[in-house]
């Protein structure tokens, strides 16, 4: 079943089921598909509309906002606000597959590296462009880019 079947069944049984807030982060969801497939649409991309990598990268965004949106309620003093922040990462994260830990991170760029054949920092957008194409929705790329960095700087290029 792709993402967006997964997604829309979800979005049923929430509306059969009364969850309100569940119902309005799924719908949160279809909507920021549904602009990324417009956007795809205005700029000539064709195709079968959103692939489950693009949802996957969607998703990914979606969480890493409401993380940031979480954390300065918190700071605000906005606590409310903060946890029906992390209700919807919630229900954004069922979608999502598991995420790596820092040791699986650390390997699939020493994998990558070694796969791509890349020996200096020019090499960089090559290592991240095989990581994003194969692990979207599983690691954050801000994290893994140091960790890359460190990879290909470590024969002494930097």
């Amino acid at each position: 079943m792709d993402m967006r079947t997964r997604i829309n069944t979800a979005l049923k049984q929430a509306m059969k089921d009364k969850v309100a807030a569940r119902l309005s982060t799924l719908r949160l969801i279809n909507a920021a598909i549904k602009d990324r497939e417009i956007a795809a649409r205005g700029s000539g991309e064709d195709g079968d509309g959103v692939g489950d990598a693009e949802v996957l990268a969607i998703l990914g965004k979606m969480t890493k906002q409401r993380q940031e949106s979480a954390r300065a309620y918190e700071e605000g003093g906005r606590l409310d606000l903060a946890e029906r922040e992390r209700e919807e990462i919630k229900v954004i994260e069922e979608f999502l597959p598991r995420q790596l830990s820092d040791a699986e991170v650390e390997k699939a760029v020493r994998e990558v590296v070694s796969e791509t054949g890349a020996e200096s920092i020019r090499d960089m957008g090559k290592v991240m462009a095989a990581l994003k194409a194969r692990y979207t929705g599983q690691m954050d790329f801000g994290k893994a880019g140091p960790q890359v960095k460190d990879q290909l700087c470590a024969g002494g290029d930097c």
